[in-house]
């Protein structure tokens, strides 16, 4: 059976099952719609041709390392042009623009870097909510594009200026929006998302780059929030803190990037830096440590996936050439390391994990704990990338500093 045939079988199966229509899964924030990287969408083909998957469409777009985020036939795009950041709505089919918002910016990297954008934007309960560079909260109407509400977190909360700008995406839980704001009179924060009013703060603890995750254990929702310093889990109605947990590299000139991992009642984080990751296990309100160490995978940027007890993911720093690396999450057991692999971004789709590398390759792999096994490779965008990408409905959407664009991997 060829692989057009298994593709073209699968999609009128999901037909079939939900009445004639085909459900689009969404990928509506960083990481996908359970925020840990999993895609279970339309099944994806096993392999492509020569010349790669199907390019559905590109685009021009402006400076930023925000990826898109993806919601029914709208891709919503985040991205500086001139000085401005602006927040766009594409037509998923061909990328033309359906509104535009924008606002003023006058955000500069110290250390040259890209001066856009960093967080995906968060799609929930029709509204579009954006974190830029300089600390500015907007949301806006899906639909229309109009301004609902804004604030200026650096300014209003007293957020100094951290080395690459603001850069987690907000959560949204239960009509609450939770921003890793990291100011003296803030650290985190919660917004009514539909008015932008306070309802709470917690903590006085500087911003990572890692986005927040909701998760429940022992039936009792949390707010995870990998700061600066370390873990801290929450109550998302009133913001009292449940547990915290410091994981911070000695070193000054140091970053917690990559967003925490949930697994039953066991929390892995990762980070860089001679910080090495760790397991830990909730109990009640308190954190039991599994293992700890700086050999297994340690996170620089990327977030791993968990699939069947075995983390995939990138280990060691981006600029000297990270592993990929499969490790068992009970014990941090290496499985087996690809050296010298270099960075990237990782989705797990059913059994493969969906590679985009920094240098614009793409690859499928299986999921397998016993060896890495590529399966399909093709060059879709020149470096350098590191935006993740949205993969929603069976369509990859990824760009590089300059071009977005959409390829059908179904």
């Amino acid at each position: 059976m060829t692989t057009r045939v298994r593709s073209a079988l699968a999609l009128f199966a999901a037909c079939l099952a939900v009445g004639g229509t085909v459900v689009a899964q969404d990928w509506p924030q960083f990481l996908g719609p359970t925020r840990n990287g999993t895609y279970s969408g339309v099944s994806l083909a096993d392999t492509w041709p020569e010349n790669g998957p199907t390019r559905l469409w590109e685009r021009p777009v402006g400076a930023g390392f925000a990826g898109p985020a993806v919601v029914g036939e709208r891709v919503i795009l985040f991205h500086r042009v001139g000085a401005e950041e602006v927040v766009e709505a594409l037509v998923a089919q061909s990328g033309e623009t359906v509104w535009r918002y924008a606002y003023q910016t006058t955000y500069r990297d110290d250390f040259g870097f890209d001066e856009g954008p960093r967080s995906v934007p968060v799609v929930a309960e029709g509204r579009v909510h954006t974190y830029g560079a300089q600390g500015q909260l907007h949301t806006v109407d899906l639909e229309t594009g109009e301004a609902l509400w804004q604030v200026d977190t650096h300014a209003r909360y007293g957020v100094r200026k951290g080395f690459f700008g603001a850069a987690g995406s907000p959560l949204v839980e239960a009509g609450r929006l939770v921003a890793n704001v990291g100011g003296s009179r803030g650290g985190i924060v919660a917004f009514d998302a539909a008015t932008g009013d306070e309802l709470w703060t917690a903590t006085t603890d500087e911003s990572s780059y890692s986005s927040p995750v909701g998760a429940t254990f022992d039936g009792r929702r949390h707010a995870l929030v990998f700061t600066r310093n370390g873990l801290v889990g929450l109550d998302p109605e009133s913001g009292a803190v449940l547990f915290e947990k410091r994981w911070r590299s000695r070193s000054g000139s140091s970053v917690n990037a990559a967003t925490p991992l949930v697994d039953g009642n066991h929390i892995f984080l990762s980070s860089s830096y001679q910080t090495g990751a760790t397991l830990l296990r909730v109990e009640g309100d308190s954190l039991v440590e599994e293992w700890a160490g700086d050999e297994s995978m340690t996170n620089h940027y990327a977030t791993a996936v968990i699939r069947d007890g075995v983390l995939y993911g990138y280990h060691g720093r981006q600029e000297y050439g990270p592993s990929l690396r499969a490790v068992d999450l009970a014990t941090g057991q290496v499985r087996w390391t690809e050296d010298r692999f270099g960075a990237g971004s990782l989705i797990l789709a059913g059994g493969r994990l969906v590679i985009l590398r920094e240098s614009g390759e793409l690859m499928l792999a299986e999921a397998s704990p016993e060896r890495f096994s590529p399966t399909a490779r093709a060059q879709i965008l020149s470096g350098v990338v590191r935006a993740y990408p949205a993969l929603a409905d069976g369509r990859l959407y990824a760009r590089n500093t300059d071009t977005l664009i959409a390829v059908d991997l179904r």
